[in-house]
């Protein structure tokens, strides 16, 4: 099928386009641009330079993609955003491509949902499956894993990692990692314990989610250090993969994570 594109549309030259495109009145597609098949660009939205969106993505109104980042040491160098496959982009989402002093690219993955005015930084990395809420505020180089909810108004500072398949509640504020699995939420982020119906929503198994819950009480309300706790886990619950991303993920953490609402202990 053709491409529909309206004729108060601005497409640069140099953009690329697939087949079936869509772009609504008064939309703008920057240099350097890829719009993958199948994808709509509403009225009003913005693509900027050096962005790539992949097939089947839907971008609503006054969403701009692609723009420079916030960021006091950007001198315009050339930098990039990549969008995967079949995301939905409300309208007034901000998604900010990469720094040199970063990763140079802010990488989206497929099959996410951002609510209207939420803001992806500079070299974020986002996974598949993702949903972030209305005015959810990802700061710069924040990673996030695939199948995570963020609710509405909550905001991640730099350089902080959201673990998979976490939940996290609205209005709250995250300065250190979230691990995989849990739920957590607060003016000011604590860990509730594991994200037991999002992860039975996603397929995990009862053995799964035990071994999860009773890893959570060793390593956030036994009283144990850190390194003590891990290696009881270790011992206690072998053969378990989920349990055995858990433990890698704290081991690896370089901010600290996100204690539990009892326990000021990371």
């Amino acid at each position: 099928m053709a491409s529909e594109i309206h004729a108060t549309a601005v497409i640069d030259p140099t953009a690329e386009l697939g087949v079936d495109v869509r772009i609504g009145p008064f939309a703008v597609v920057g240099a350097d641009v890829k719009i993958g098949d199948g994808t709509f660009l509403e009225s009003h939205s913005v693509i900027q330079a050096n962005t790539e969106l992949g097939a089947g993505n839907h971008i609503h109104p006054h969403a701009v993609i692609g723009g420079e980042p916030q960021h006091s040491a950007y001198k315009g160098e050339k930098t990039f955003t990549r969008i995967g496959d079949n995301n939905i982009i409300r309208e007034c989402v901000t998604i900010h491509r990469g720094t040199v002093q970063g990763e140079e690219v802010t990488t989206i993955g497929s099959n996410c949902m951002f609510m209207a005015y939420a803001h992806i930084a500079h070299d974020c990395i986002v996974g598949d499956n993702v949903i972030l809420a209305n005015a959810v505020q990802l700061a710069g180089h924040v990673v996030v894993g695939r199948n995570v909810i963020i609710s509405g108004l909550s905001a991640v500072q730099q350089f902080i990692r959201i673990g998979e398949y976490t939940f996290l509640g609205g209005a709250s504020g995250y300065k250190l990692d979230v691990p995989p699995f849990m739920l957590a939420h607060g003016v000011r982020g604590k860990l509730f314990g594991p994200n037991l119906i999002g992860l039975r929503r996603n397929g995990f198994d009862s053995d799964s989610c035990k071994g999860l819950k009773k890893a959570y009480k060793i390593i956030f309300r036994s009283g144990l250090t850190k390194e003590e706790s891990l290696a009881q886990v270790e011992r206690e619950i072998p053969d378990n993969e989920h349990v055995e991303r858990l433990v890698a993920f704290i081991r690896e953490s370089k901010n600290g994570v996100t204690p539990d609402h009892k326990f000021n202990k990371n």
